[in-house]
C-alpha cells in the first residue's frame, strides 16, 4: 500500500470503523487541554482526558515503516502489521480475536512509508484487557506458519488485482518515476515477487529492529485519569527494547518535472496521476503551500482543477490534488479518470491550469475564501476522540508543538498573497510528472471488433 501522510491523499489508505459504539464527543473536544504525560517508567504521550462518553482511543507509532524492509523483500513491514494481531502470548489467532470481539476492542496495525502505526479503541471498563492484548501483540507475536501463509495469500491476491487496476498501476509507476531506487520508490505492500520470498525470520527481525521505545509516539483521548494511564502505558510498552536498530534513510527530492510515462492497459477509462516535488512539513513556507494547494486542487467542488476539468469541459467526474509529506521527502500528487478518447485533452487541461497557477498564483478573493474554509473546518475534523487522537499523533510525528491546534488559525491568517504566489511558483512553476494508464491513442481510434452476434 502506498501510504504517505497527506491532507487529502486518496490513493490507498485503509479506514477502520469502530462498529460497536461511535467514538462520539462534543464539538469542543479539539479545544480541550492537551497534556504532556510522562509515565512513572518514562513513557511519554500526548493526552486529553475526556469523560463525555466511557471510551478510550489511543494512536501510536514506531519509526521505521516500509523503509526498513530488507532489500529485495519489500512488504515485510506490511506483513508484520497484518500479523501482529494474529496470535500472541498463550493465545492462537482464533483465541486472540475472540477476546477482542468479546470485549468490543478494536486493535489494528498499519505499515506506512516511515512508521509502523497502530490504533487501540475500547470501552473504559475493558481498558485493562485491551492494553494487555496490545502488550502481548507487541512483545510476543507468534508468526505461526499457518497464519503467515494465510495473510501472505491475502496480500498476494490484492497484488494480483493491482496488476490490472489502472489506479494502482499509475500510483506504482509515479513513485518509481519520482524516487527511483530510493526506498520511497518501491511499494509499501511489496510485489508478487518480493512477498513470495519473505520468511518468518524476516518478520521477527523486523519486530526486533523496529519496535522500540526511543521512536515511540503515543496520543490518548478518553475517559481515563493520568495516573491510571501512566500505569497502563508502562505495562504495555515498558517491556520493549530501549533503542531501535534502524537502517538510515537518506533525504531525497522527487524527480524534477516535466516527465511523462504511459502504461498501455485495455480499460474503458484512462487514469491520470500527476504531481511533482512538494514542501516538507517543517518548511517555513509549508502553510502558504497548504493554503494555495487547497485553491488549486484540494478544495473539492470549489477547486480550480474541478472547475476547469469537470465543470467547464466535462472531462472527468472528479479531479483532486494534494500535498504529501514524509520524513525524507515531499510531493504534491493528484489523480483523475477520464474517457480514453479524451485523455490527451484532460492532461492538457490539467497542465494548463497548473501552469497558470504557477505563473500567476491565486487571487486575493480565492486566498481569503481558502483561509476562511481551512480555519472553520478544523473543529469538524477533530470532533471525535479517535480523530483527535490521530491528529495528535500526527502532530508529534511532524514535530509540531503541543499547542499547535491553538496556533493553527493564526498561522493560516498570517499567509499573505505574496506568500501564496511564491508557494505556487515553487510548487507548479516547473510543470508535472505525469503517468497515464489506459488504451493507446491508436487503439482508441479503432472501432470495436464486431461480435458474432452483431455480425449476424
Amino acid at each position: 500500500m502506498s501510504c504517505f501522510r497527506t491532507g487529502a491523499l486518496r490513493l490507498s489508505y485503509i479506514v477502520a470503523a469502530f462498529l460497536i459504539l461511535p467514538l462520539c464527543s462534543t464539538p469542543s473536544l479539539a479545544a480541550a487541554k492537551i497534556q504532556h504525560l510522562i509515565s512513572p517508567g518514562g513513557i511519554e504521550a500526548w493526552f486529553v482526558q475526556d469523560a463525555t462518553v466511557p471510551l478510550i482511543a489511543m494512536e501510536y507509532a514506531f519509526g521505521g515503516g516500509a523503509t526498513q524492509d530488507p532489500v529485495g523483500k519489500a512488504g515485510v513491514g506490511n506483513l508484520v502489521g497484518d500479523l501482529l494481531d494474529e496470535g500472541s502470548g498463550d493465545m492462537d489467532s482464533k483465541t486472540f480475536h475472540e477476546r477482542l470481539d468479546r470485549r468490543a476492542i478494536e486493535l489494528s496495525f498499519t505499515s506506512t512509508r516511515d512508521y509502523l502505526r497502530g490504533s487501540l479503541r475500547m470501552l473504559k471498563d475493558n481498558r485493562d484487557e485491551a492494553f494487555g492484548l496490545l502488550r502481548t501483540s507487541l512483545t510476543s507475536p507468534h508468526f505461526d506458519s499457518a497464519d503467515v501463509e494465510r495473510i501472505r495469500s491475502q496480500v498476494m491476491s490484492g497484488l494480483r488485482r493491482d496488476t490490472t487496476n489502472p489506479t494502482s498501476l499509475a500510483s506504482r509507476k509515479f513513485l518509481e518515476v519520482a524516487f527511483g531506487a530510493h526506498p520511497y520508490g518501491r511499494q509499501a505492500n511489496g510485489t508478487l515477487e518480493s512477498v513470495a520470498k519473505i520468511e518468518i525470520a524476516d518478520l521477527k527481525d523486523y519486530v526486533r529492529h523496529v519496535l522500540a521505545k526511543d521512536t515511540l509516539k503515543i496520543a490518548v483521548v478518553g475517559d481515563v485519569d493520568p495516573a491510571t494511564l501512566g500505569q497502563l502505558l508502562d505495562k504495555t510498552f515498558g517491556g520493549l527494547p530501549a533503542h531501535a536498530e534502524l537502517t538510515p534513510i537518506p533525504d531525497i527530492q522527487a524527480a524534477q518535472p516535466p516527465k511523462r510515462e504511459f502504461i498501455p492497459l485495455d480499460v474503458p477509462q484512462t487514469v491520470v496521476t500527476f504531481g511533482g516535488p512538494g514542501v516538507m512539513r517543517h518548511d517555513p513556507n509549508f502553510m502558504a503551500a497548504y493554503v494555495v494547494n487547497h485553491i488549486l486542487g484540494g478544495g473539492g467542488l470549489s477547486s480550480r482543477l474541478y472547475r476547469e476539468v469537470r465543470e467547464k469541459r466535462g472531462l472527468a467526474y472528479s479531479v483532486y490534488e494534494s500535498l504529501s509529506w514524509m520524513e525524507h521527502s515531499a510531493l504534491f500528487i493528484g489523480n483523475t479518470g477520464t474517457r480514453a478518447d479524451r485523455a490527451g485533452e484532460t492532461v492538457e487541461a490539467i497542465n494548463n491550469e497548473v501552469r497558470r497557477m504557477g505563473e500567476d498564483g491565486p487571487t486575493q478573493k480565492e486566498l481569503d475564501e481558502a483561509k476562511s474554509y481551512l480555519k472553520g473546518s478544523q473543529m469538524l475534523a477533530l470532533d471525535t476522540s479517535s480523530k483527535l487522537a490521530s491528529a495528535l499523533l500526527q502532530y508529534q510525528l511532524d514535530r509540531l508543538p503541543i499547542d499547535y491546534i491553538e496556533k493553527r488559525n493564526s498561522i493560516i491568517d498570517a499567509v499573505t498573497l505574496d506568500d501564496a504566489k511564491q508557494a505556487a511558483r515553487r510548487l507548479w512553476g516547473q510543470g508535472l510528472l505525469t503517468v497515464v494508464v489506459g488504451r493507446p491513442p491508436q487503439a482508441v481510434a479503432q472501432p470495436a471488433a464486431a461480435t458474432p452476434a452483431a455480425a449476424n
